[in-house]
C-alpha cells in the first residue's frame, strides 16, 4: 500500500518543524547565503583554471592557492577588530563589495599571474567580511536554536553551491570569463538582501554589561583578545585539532579535480562539477535527518565522528580508478562534512564571549584554517614526488588522528562536568 497524501504531508511537516520558529533575520541570512552560494564559481575551479586552461604545474598551482589563503589572514584580523568596533553590517557591506569587485578584471585577462593577483586581493577583502558574517549569525541566534539555525544557513549555502557548480562546470569550457563575472554578480545580489532585511546586530553596551552578571559561557568579558582567549583553553585545543580537518578537506578542491583530470581528461572537469553538485545535494538531503539523529550527543563527539568519516571517505580515493569510487567517496566525506559543520560552529559559538565575537571569528579561523592553507602546497609537492594517491593517504591519517584527539577532549569535558 502506497503512502497517502496525508502521510507525505506529515513527513514534510515534521522535517520543516525545527525551522519554523527561527528569527526573521535567520531566514534573511539563509536567502542571502543561497544567492551568494550560487555564484561561488572561482575557488572550486581555480586549480583547474590554472592547470588545464593556463598550463601551470601542480606545484605552481599549489603555491598560488597557498598565497590566496595567506592573503585571508591580514584581512581576517582587520575584519575581526572592525566588526566588534563598528558593527557587523557596515563591515560586511563594504568589504564583500570590494571582494566581488576584484573578480571583474579577471574575466578580461589572459595572464594567469595577474588573475592570481586579483584573486588574492579578493580573498583579502573576503577575510575582512567573514568575521562580520559569522558574528552576525551568532548575534541573531541563541544556544537553544543555534544548531537548527546554523544547519539552515548551511543548507542554504549548499543549495546555492549545488546549482552554481553545475553551471560552473559548463562555463569552464564554454565561457570561462563568466566564472569571474558571475561570482561578482551573485555576491553583490546577496549584499542587497543583507542591506534591506537585516538590521545591525552589534550588542549594545547595556546588553554586554547584563551578560556579565550571568553564568553563561557566552557572557561578555572586559579586556583584550589575548585575555579572552586564555579564558577559553578548551576552545583553543578544539580549534587546534580542527586544523587537521581543514588539512584533509582542502584536498577536495586541489587533489580531487587534478586526479579527475588525470584519470578522465577533459571529462574530469565535468565529473568534478557533478561531484560538487552531488556534495551540495547530499547536504540538503542529509542535514535535517543528521541534525535530528545526532542532536542527542554533545557537539564535540559529533565532530569526532565527522573526522572518522573524512579519514575513510578521502582515504579510499587513494585506490580510485573509476567514477563510482568518486561518487561513493563523496557520499562518505559529505556525511562527515554535515556532522562537522552543524556541530563545530555550535561548539565554538557556545564558548565565545559575546563581547569578542568578531575577534574570535577572526583569530580562531586562522588556527583552524592553517591546515587548509598549507594543504595545497604540501599536496602539490607530494603529488609531484609520488603521485596523488599518496596525498589521500596522508590526509586520511591526519583526519583520523584529529578525531581521536577530539574524542578524548570530549571525554575529559564530560568527566569534569559530572565531577
Amino acid at each position: 500500500m502506497k503512502p497517502g497524501p496525508e502521510f507525505k504531508k506529515n513527513i514534510l511537516s515534521r522535517a520543516a518543524t525545527p525551522y519554523r520558529e527561527l528569527p526573521a533575520s535567520v531566514y534573511a541570512l539563509f536567502t542571502a547565503t543561497v544567492v551568494n552560494g550560487t555564484g561561488i564559481f572561482v575557488f572550486p575551479f581555480l586549480a583547474l583554471i590554472l592547470t588545464r586552461r593556463f598550463g601551470l604545474s601542480p606545484k605552481e598551482t599549489g603555491d598560488i592557492l597557498f598565497l590566496t589563503t595567506i592573503a585571508y589572514v591580514p584581512g581576517n584580523l582587520i575584519g575581526g577588530k572592525m566588526t566588534d568596533l563598528f558593527g557587523r553590517k557596515h563591515v560586511m557591506m563594504i568589504s564583500q563589495f570590494l571582494s566581488a569587485l576584484m573578480f571583474v578584471p579577471c574575466g578580461f585577462l589572459s595572464d594567469p599571474y595577474m588573475i592570481a593577483g586579483f584573486v588574492i586581493a579578493s580573498v583579502f577583502f573576503d577575510g575582512i567580511t567573514d568575521p562580520a558574517r559569522q558574528a552576525m549569525s551568532m548575534d541573531v541566534t541563541r544556544p537553544e536554536n543555534r544548531q537548527t539555525a546554523f544547519s539552515l544557513i548551511y543548507m542554504g549555502h549548499n543549495l546555492g553551491f549545488g546549482i552554481g557548480q553545475l553551471i560552473a562546470g559548463f562555463l569552464f569550457a564554454a565561457a570561462p570569463s563568466w566564472l569571474f563575472w558571475g561570482n561578482a554578480c551573485a555576491a553583490c545580489a546577496a549584499l542587497v538582501l543583507v542591506g534591506v532585511f537585516i538590521p545591525e546586530t552589534l550588542p549594545s553596551r547595556e546588553e554586554l554589561e547584563l551578560s556579565m552578571l550571568s553564568d553563561s559561557t557566552e557572557k561578555a568579558l572586559d579586556g583584550g583578545l589575548f585575555r579572552a582567549l586564555l579564558s577559553r583553553p578548551r576552545l583553543l585545543v578544539f580549534s587546534f585539532l580542527i586544523t587537521f580537518y581543514g588539512f584533509a578537506y582542502a584536498q577536495h578542491r586541489f587533489a580531487l579535480p587534478m586526479q579527475a583530470g588525470e584519470l578522465f581528461g577533459d571529462d574530469g572537469a565535468r565529473l568534478f562539477g557533478f561531484l560538487m553538485t552531488m556534495n551540495a545535494v547530499l547536504v540538503i538531503i542529509l542535514t535535517t535527518p543528521i541534525v535530528a539523529l545526532m542532536k542527542r550527543f554533545a557537539p564535540i563527539f559529533n565532530v569526532a565522528v565527522a573526522g572518522l568519516l573524512f579519514a575513510f571517505g578521502f582515504g579510499m580515493l587513494a585506490f580510485a580508478r573509476s567514477p563510482w569510487v568518486f561518487f561513493l567517496s563523496t557520499l562518505i566525506w559529505t556525511t562527515g562534512e554535515v556532522l562537522n559543520v552543524t556541530n563545530e560552529r555550535v561548539y565554538v559559538s557556545n564558548h565565545t564571549p559575546m563581547s569578542h565575537r568578531g575577534r574570535f571569528n577572526a583569530v580562531l579561523p586562522l588556527v583552524t584554517g592553517l591546515g587548509f592553507s598549507i594543504s595545497p602546497p604540501i599536496g602539490g609537492r607530494i603529488a609531484d614526488l609520488s603521485g596523488i594517491p599518496s596525498v589521500w593517504i596522508m590526509v586520511s591519517s591526519a583526519a583520523a588522528l584529529a578525531a581521536l584527539g577530539l574524542f578524548y577532549l570530549g571525554v575529559w569535558e564530560r568527566r569534569r562536568h559530572f565531577a
